[in-house]
């Protein structure tokens, strides 16, 4: 059973495995996103966030998923690119996962179990819902998708002080 999210291994967007473990130390904000939903202007607003605290120790980390409107339906390559295009994003994107369902990665099993949403529901509602994890890898807080990447800054602010 895994204690935190540094226990969890996830393919990166060029199909490598990547240990979470690397960002022990670290605050993180795990986001599922999608290319072509109403939210995608958020990776604007994400895109800020990761500029302002980088190096004060923030990652954000995107992981594209097509469960919601078939709204992400490219390969991992162009999404890539379309949030670099697009959005200037410079933060790591990983490859698509499933956030949902018995085909769920288990890093989003975790998040879930850790900081359930609105009454107590696992599920993820729709993309770009957002979770903030400590410098030690614990899930502190889950964000609804509506909720604006600024809106987190405080929260952030608090975990890096």
């Amino acid at each position: 059973m895994a204690d935190t999210v540094y226990d969890f291994s996830c393919a990166t967007a060029g199909g490598k495995s990547k240990s979470l473990a690397d960002y022990k130390g670290k605050v993180l904000l795990v986001v599922n996103t999608a290319s072509k939903c109403g939210f995608t202007p958020q990776f604007a607003g994400l895109e800020e966030l990761y500029q302002k605290y980088k190096d004060r120790g923030l990652e954000i980390l995107g992981f594209p998923c097509n469960q919601f409107g078939n709204q992400d339906p490219g390969s991992n390559d162009e999404i890539t690119e379309f949030c670099q295009l697009n959005y200037g994003v410079s933060f790591p994107m990983f490859g698509k996962i499933e956030v949902n369902g018995s085909g769920a990665d288990p890093l989003y099993d975790h998040l879930k179990a850790a900081a359930p949403g609105a009454l107590g529901t696992k599920r993820i509602k729709w993309n770009f819902t957002k979770f903030l994890v400590d410098a030690d890898g614990n899930v502190v807080k889950r964000y609804a998708p509506v909720d604006k990447p600024s809106a987190i800054a405080k929260d952030i602010e608090k975990l890096l002080a």
